[in-house]
């Protein structure tokens, strides 16, 4: 007995002499969690730099079809190679930004966003567009699955709704502010397809020293499965995520159809070929986007995705009734509903997104969420655009407000049949 004590007691001498075990490395805390609120509004910035670029060129393709010669035809190649670009970067953007962080992304994409204005800025060729389109869609790729998620990011958990919030708004306000900016500056100033390209620049070099200074971190641990893949989401979220497409992909659909076809409806209803008006009317549609997602940030997520479905619907009626009575007004009453449409559905979807889906698969989310509203963006319009060649303006936008009301009423009761499923805000 004495000598199991002895033992006993060396033992614990033993133990209380040796140095205590190194403990197994824990995965870094996100400095995000504790980062100033201004550092979650200057993360946003990178996704308003490139989306102002995104769409800055719409006003100037006529200047580049008087100046180097090309048909329509040949300009809807050039706006498909940026839904190429895009939908390309989607497939491996948000899975590298999962795994080797968000500057590993977000860096590579303002490099080729810069490599962009500067082809634009001296572009002669049909090729030279192309190119810059291409490498346009996938910077857009890169920002609106990492860089989105990097704002998530730098909020950390207790500020998801504001981080949604402000990536979303700081999407749609630079693909307002793009042509805008485009529209007053190729008017205003010599050197019209330069001019904006450069002023472009200079605002992605400040969009690059933000990354740089970005307080985020590399992941703790990496994701299995392929590199390159159709993105999506973990198990149990395709709810979130199918809720959030219903409502985003007639919304950025209506948009886009603004955007493409917009000069040439004005063109048709108010006789005017400019530039500023042009941009002006895509401007106030995304400010619209923006302003009132500040304006139901509060509310639920069911209510916000409703709104949008029914503001998108409302949105086509009124685009409908514009080219019927040939009247400028409800064109733009169209443009505002559809903008609003748009914020709402990407408002609610990224806030579904945010709050149910981990941080190590965040990026690879809005991947998806991207590809199911741009597909429709992309392939709507641009048949219309085809349509309307073929039957005239007025039948091709009815067909495109009555088809694209449907999807926004299918939408809407989406949204209402699955609003058990949707989580608490946060």
């Amino acid at each position: 007995m004495p000598q199991s004590r002895t033992l006993s007691a060396g033992t614990v001498d033993e133990q209380q002499a040796a140095p205590p075990e190194p403990a197994a490395p824990a995965p870094p805390e996100p400095p995000t969690a504790r980062a100033p609120t201004w550092w979650v509004w200057l993360a946003a910035w990178p996704v308003t730099a490139v989306f102002v670029l995104s769409n800055a060129a719409t006003p100037l393709y006529v200047l580049w079809q008087h100046d180097i010669g090309f048909s329509k035809g040949t300009l809807t190649v050039v706006f498909a190679s940026y839904i190429v670009g895009l939908l390309g970067s989607l497939l491996v953007s948000g899975v590298v930004s999962d795994r080797l962080g968000r500057k590993s992304v977000l860096l590579p994409a303002l490099a080729l966003a810069l490599a962009a204005c500067a082809i634009f800025a001296t572009a002669t060729t049909v090729a030279a567009l192309i190119v810059a389109r291409l490498f346009t869609g996938i910077a857009v790729g890169a920002v609106v699955s990492a860089g989105m998620a990097a704002v998530t990011d730098v909020a950390g958990p207790e500020r998801k709704r504001l981080a949604a919030l402000l990536a979303s708004c700081a999407m749609v306000f630079g693909a307002g502010l793009g042509p805008l900016l485009a529209g007053l500056l190729s008017e205003t100033l010599p050197a019209p397809t330069a001019t904006v390209f450069v002023v472009e620049a200079v605002l992605l070099a400040t969009a690059v020293l933000a990354v740089l200074r970005m307080p985020v971190r590399r992941p703790a641990a990496r994701g299995k499965g392929a590199w390159v893949r159709v993105p999506g989401v973990p198990n149990g979220n395709g709810i979130h995520l199918t809720l959030g497409i219903a409502v985003f992909a007639p919304g950025i659909t209506a948009t886009s159809f603004v955007l493409s076809l917009g000069p040439t409806l004005l063109a048709e209803l108010l006789g005017t070929t400019s530039r500023i008006v042009a941009g002006a009317m895509a401007f106030v549609m995304f400010l619209a986007a923006t302003g009132v997602q500040f304006a139901v940030r509060k509310l639920p997520r069911r209510t916000i995705l409703t709104a949008g479905a029914i503001s998108t619907t409302l949105g086509m009626a009124a685009l409908i009734a514009a080219v019927q009575a040939s009247s400028v007004v409800l064109l733009v009453a169209s443009a505002l509903l559809a903008g609003a449409g748009q914020g709402m559905g990407q408002l609610g979807g990224l806030s579904l997104l945010n709050s149910t889906v981990p941080a190590q698969r965040l990026a690879e989310a809005n991947a998806a969420l991207n590809v199911g509203g741009y597909i429709p963006a992309g392939l709507l319009p641009v048949s219309t655009g085809y349509l309307m060649d073929a039957v005239g303006l007025p039948t091709g936008a009815t067909l495109f407000g009555t088809v694209l009301t449907g999807l926004a009423v299918v939408g809407g009761l989406v949204v209402l049949s699955g609003h058990r499923r949707l989580p608490e805000p946060v």
